[in-house]
């Protein structure tokens, strides 16, 4: 008889009672998560009516690679070009609502008597709210469309990118035990390095990758391209003394700027469930049940603290953004839990050994009785908010209003504001490119050379040739041509102006003294200076216009996804009204009928702005405009007028029947023969879509299945069409899509 490992039969275990307690909690429609929690309860080893888990260790690891992909799937949806555009409303509200609780967490472990390390650890647990929970009770509290759930989200991106930092800044506190400001602060450069080293380098070679191996690029190969892209820069992560998690929420940004962002998400989910699931059931697994009990008083405190500071502090922050009262009270009372991160955070002190074994089973209690919490909380901000309204005095209700209204009106940035913010970026990234060059130049590629007469002269003209282009833009690339104009045109402003540029020339020429000093003595240094100066000048021309090959491929690529996704819609708009999409189904009343006979204006006083319809985009529709099935409705209103649509449409499935053979709805294939009238046409020119009122849902062609392709494939010779729609109608187009050609 064979003998089974027994990592098997504890994946077994794991997965077959996550299994039980997540069917279980689905049926109470609680958040997941809880039941993962509760299942490693059971098969832990301080619970003994069911088998024990006999190697720990090894699940161990399991959990770490799920920390792995839920931060590469958090990364997939964060997207550092997200964080820009999302603006100051949610960034002043999550920075309030994030250091104000961490500072709270801190005094609470204080005043119970902690240790320094244990109470840092607790404020970081408690200042980062959880996504999954969030998301999950918006779904169900059909909340979606209102104003606060987009400041909500945008926070909630905030947070994950703090709790990145806060996990870099905790691990370097841990180990050396002390809070030194001098390393924190060479943590904290350490971490920007490599952060935009990362980026930048990640922005410029991996979309062109992608689109270099577009064709073999199918399901499968694009995970596995994925995966290894993100485990590569785990390892560096790791190598550079980092969190492996760190390496993976940046892969996973970076590769969220791609075009594949979507495919590759989607790949990943189901591997995201299964470690993800080992990772919360391991969290159950450290719990000791007992230690709740004796630790009910800080359980208590702390989730008051959640339940009612981190909502009090979040809504500050709202209010300080301009935020309505009503809009900033259901902001902050929704970001009254703590959930993933928290976790991981409380994880990383265990495993660094550097907090009491009482404060794991403590975030984790908080946790749960806080994951039930959420949807009671946010039902209560509307009611919180009526009842302040009532008791707030007039003047404080009218000074409110009219800070909010003023706080939208942002003054025009200055022109040596815009200069220098541009000069700031240009310098950082430059430097760290400029530096990363002579590093790898000096150490690494020194050592691939072998010894040979004329080896450093060698290793200097190469690395002369790699730094060119970025010299020269550290040195004198234009970083605003609107501001820097506007200020040359005054004429006492150019000093300041031209020493600015100096400093710039100055910096280009530091690095390069740091160059040619880690090859040559001082005085043959500063002469390569000279003659590097020369040569850069002789050759200026050329270097600028290679460097502007490099900075417009870094653009394309920067800019792909949003290229492709362009006719998306704002998310924040400074006042009540905002937008909201909306997709059109085929039992909608007003399906075929045009936007003036629809009545949704009159009836809902909401107005459509945008119709997307496959790759088109209909902006402000005329009244002419008629709806069709599967069109996403861009609309402008009020939460009370979208929570009216939202709620007409949730419920017009209800009055909607329809005997079921006369939906028919088919999946066919039929071959593209050489007498095909579809031959040499595309999908969209075909009308092939709008003949069947249905679908093209996969191409099969050369042993490739195309799934879902684009409108504008073209139909090849011999081709494997599988279409989805009227039963009647596909098998009259096949017969006359078979046809001679006339």
């Amino acid at each position: 008889m064979n003998h089974l490992p027994s990592l098997i039969q504890d994946l077994a275990l794991i997965l077959g009672s996550a299994a039980v307690t997540t069917l279980l909690f689905k049926w109470l429609k609680q958040p997941l998560v809880l039941g993962y929690i509760i299942a490693g309860i059971l098969v832990g080893p301080y619970f003994h009516l069911f088998p024990d888990v006999v190697e720990i260790e090894s699940i161990q690891i399991w959990a770490e690679i799920g920390v792995v992909f839920l931060l590469f799937g958090l990364g997939l949806e964060f997207s550092f070009k997200k964080l820009i555009k999302i603006g100051s409303i949610a960034l002043v509200t999550a920075l309030c609502g994030v250091l104000t609780t961490l500072l709270t967490g801190f005094f609470v472990g204080q005043l119970l008597g902690w240790n320094s390390m244990d109470s840092l650890f607790l404020g970081g647990i408690l200042s980062i709210a959880s996504t999954t929970i969030i998301i999950r009770a918006f779904n169900e509290l059909g909340v979606k469309q209102k104003k606060f759930t987009n400041i909500v989200m945008g926070v909630l991106i905030i947070e994950d990118l703090v709790a990145v930092v806060l996990m870099v800044l905790l691990s370097t506190i841990a180990v050396s035990r002390e809070f030194e400001g001098l390393e924190l602060a060479y943590s904290m450069l350490k971490l920007l390095f490599f952060i935009i080293l990362w980026f930048v380098s990640g922005i410029f070679i991996i979309p062109t990758l992608l689109r270099k191996f577009k064709q073999l690029l199918n399901e499968e190969t694009l995970l596995v391209l994925s995966l290894a892209l993100c485990f590569l820069l785990v390892v560096l992560a790791s190598n550079a003394g980092f969190s492996p998690a760190l390496g993976a929420f940046v892969m996973g940004s970076m590769l969220a700027e791609t075009t594949k962002a979507e495919r590759i998400e989607h790949g990943l989910k189901s591997l995201k469930n299964l470690f993800g699931a080992i990772f919360f059931v391991s969290v159950g697994m450290l719990i000791n049940p007992a230690m709740l009990i004796v630790h009910w008083q800080p359980i208590l405190i702390t989730t008051l603290v959640l339940l009612v500071g981190k909502p009090l502090f979040a809504t500050m922050g709202a209010l300080f953004s301009g935020q309505t009262l009503s809009t900033s009270i259901q902001t902050g009372m929704s970001l009254s839990q703590i959930g993933e991160f928290s976790f991981i955070i409380a994880t990383l002190g265990l495993s660094l050994k550097v907090t009491s074994e009482f404060l794991y089973p403590i975030a984790v209690a908080v946790s749960v009785i806080t994951a039930f919490t959420t949807p009671y909380m946010i039902r209560l901000s509307e009611p919180v908010h009526l009842y302040m309204e009532k008791v707030l005095p007039e003047k404080w209700r009218d000074r409110l209003g009219r800070y909010s209204i003023g706080a939208q009106d942002v003054p025009d940035e200055s022109a040596w504001k815009k200069l220098l913010r541009q000069m700031v970026l240009n310098t950082s990234i430059f430097s760290v490119i400029t530096f990363s060059i002579i590093v790898f130049c000096t150490r690494y590629l020194e050592e691939l050379i072998p010894s040979m007469e004329g080896k450093k002269l060698l290793l200097a003209a190469v690395s002369l040739v790699l730094l060119a282009p970025f010299l020269w833009a550290l040195a004198f690339r234009r970083n605003n041509k609107e501001a820097y104009a506007e200020i040359w045109m005054k004429p006492y402003q150019r000093g300041p102006l031209i020493l600015l540029q100096l400093s710039r020339v100055v910096i280009a020429l530091f690095f390069l003294g740091i160059l040619f000093s880690r090859l040559f003595t001082p005085w043959h240094a500063l002469l390569g200076v000279v003659v590097a100066c020369v040569i850069l000048f002789l050759f200026r021309a050329r270097i600028r216009k290679f460097y502007g090959k490099i900075e417009e491929r870094f653009k394309s690529n920067m800019n792909q996804r949003a290229t492709i996704n362009k006719g998306k819609i704002p998310e924040l708009l400074p006042w009540d009204a905002h937008f909201a999409s909306f997709t059109m189904h085929t039992h909608y009343p007003f399906i075929g009928k045009t936007l003036a006979e629809s009545g949704l204006r009159e009836e809902f006083g909401i107005n459509i702005v945008r119709i997307r319809r496959e790759e088109d985009i209909i902006d402000t529709p005329t009244r002419y405009e008629r709806l069709f099935p599967g069109d996403e409705l861009v609309v402008i209103g009020t939460d009370k007028q979208l929570n009216r649509f939202n709620y007409f449409l949730e419920h017009a499935e209800q009055h909607f029947k329809s005997p079921a053979k006369e939906v028919g709805l088919s999946l066919q294939h039929f071959k593209i023969t050489p007498n095909s009238t579809l031959l040499g046409q595309s999908i969209r020119s075909s009308k092939l879509r709008e003949k069947i009122r249905g679908l093209v849902v996969g191409i099969d062609r050369n042993e490739q299945h195309i799934l879902n392709p684009e409108s504008h494939l073209i139909f090849e010779l011999d081709d494997v069409v599988w279409v989805v729609g009227s039963e009647r109608r596909v098998q009259v187009f096949i017969r006359e899509a078979q046809r001679d050609k006339e």
